[in-house]
């Protein structure tokens, strides 16, 4: 079982920025997929950004389109989510997850590997 590890959360005026990072430890295999979810309380949980290593490809959700860019540091075996013009609604614990599995797509389907999540508070 592979660990993910998210950091970079906090508290941020609207407006603002904030770098989310997820380490993942004793990798030993391609990942199809990377991606990043954010689920608030009593809510379903929202398929933010993915990104495929392999074919160079990423993948967002409307709702952060233009302001969230998802990467990856492969020497560092980190996947980052680089968030922008940070608005209330944005607010929310954010989730680091890999190896997608199946479903409809990357950022509404099924994950084999997830972090812990780190909380993300923007105030207005």
């Amino acid at each position: 079982q592979v660990q993910l590890v998210e950091s970079g959360g906090g508290s941020v005026q609207a407006g603002g920025s904030l770098r989310l990072s997820c380490a993942a430890s004793a990798w030993k295999y391609q990942v199809n997929y990377w991606a990043w979810f954010r689920q608030v309380p009593g809510k379903e949980r929202e398929g933010v950004a993915a990104i495929n290593p392999g074919r160079s490809l990423t993948v967002y959700a409307d709702s952060v389109k233009g302001r969230f860019t998802v990467s990856r540091d492969v020497a560092k075996n980190t996947v980052y989510l680089q968030m922008t013009s940070l608005k209330p609604e944005d607010t929310a614990m954010y989730y680091c997850a890999a190896v997608y599995i199946g479903g409809d797509g990357p950022l509404t389907g099924a994950y084999g590997n997830w972090g812990q999540g780190t909380q993300v508070t923007v105030s207005s």
